[in-house]
């Protein structure tokens, strides 16, 4: 292999010389630099070491010795350090001079829903045409390929959970134990970033063990939550709107972006609270 197939992965090599600063680590018969700080006292030329190598911040071909979970053989989450809205995203991996850029070729089409500074991607490494190291996100057959059964016994519970995945049809998320989670659109007022860390309430446990989860509150607790949504939009519309339990349900998602029935719910108990009535197929904030 050469210098640049190595880059990347982690192998065995061996101390050969001390140079300026660190020595020189040979690996494939191609040499690396590995920092002073990377060896302790015990260490001997001559020793093998597991490194991993890459190019660092000076483009030379370099090894460390504190091994970063993420590789071209293998997948982690790596922390969002740095936005580059024309190139993408940089995640921290590890390497003490070096991060690692996520191309926006492998990102979301809507910036609205790129990983911010604090996200975590789930990603492994691959080398561009230019033999450069990028980041990878994880593909959806990868997942299925090392999926964790969920248990029956999560239904109905909270759970942590990372987004690693966002399109149009819904979120996936990967939990902390491994489980692969999917929030319907249906299922959120507002979609997630890609890497955003959320909570959510688990719906339903699939036969093929994963999980679907939802965003939104349980149904006592929406209720008022969409109440207040409805009456503060007739508030800043002059007391007036043209939605009515009538309504299509087209027209109510895309006013509230909640389901018809989430909103007969919460318009009922602002007719019950005598807060607004229905006249001539509108729905009125009520003057008593």
């Amino acid at each position: 292999m050469s210098k640049e197939q190595y880059l990347g992965t982690v192998r065995k090599a061996v101390l050969t010389k001390k140079v300026t600063h660190g020595f020189k680590v040979t690996a494939g018969n191609e040499e690396y630099f590995l920092p002073d700080e990377e060896v302790d006292e015990s260490v001997e030329l001559g020793d093998e070491l597991s490194c991993f190598l890459y190019m660092n911040k000076k483009g030379e071909a370099a090894a460390v010795v504190d091994l970063p979970e993420i590789t071209r053989d293998s997948y982690g989450w790596a922390e969002v350090v740095e936005i580059s809205p024309n190139t993408g995203v940089f995640v921290d991996i590890g390497l003490p001079d070096k991060d690692i850029l996520v191309s926006s070729d492998h990102l979301p089409l809507f910036k609205s829903v790129w990983p911010a500074e604090g996200d975590h991607l789930f990603i492994s490494l691959e080398l561009d045409k230019k033999g450069r190291l990028t980041g990878e996100p994880i593909s959806e057959q990868e997942v299925m390929d090392d999926l964790e059964p969920a248990p029956a016994e999560l239904l109905k519970e909270e759970v942590t959970a990372r987004v690693y995945r966002a399109i149009k049809a819904g979120t996936a998320v990967l939990t902390g134990e491994g489980y692969r989670g999917f929030i319907h659109p249906h299922e959120r007022k507002e979609e997630p970033r890609l890497g955003q860390t959320i909570e959510a309430r688990v719906i339903d446990v699939k036969e093929d063990g994963t999980i679907n989860l939802s965003l939104r509150p349980l149904k006592q607790e929406s209720m008022s939550e969409d109440a207040e949504m409805i009456f503060q939009f007739l508030e800043e519309n002059d007391g007036v709107m043209g939605l009515h339990d009538k309504s299509s349900p087209d027209e109510i998602r895309e006013t509230f972006q909640i389901s018809k029935a989430a909103f007969k719910r919460a318009l009922g108990q602002l007719m019950k609270q005598d807060k607004v009535e229905q006249k001539d197929g509108r729905t009125v904030i009520k003057h008593n």
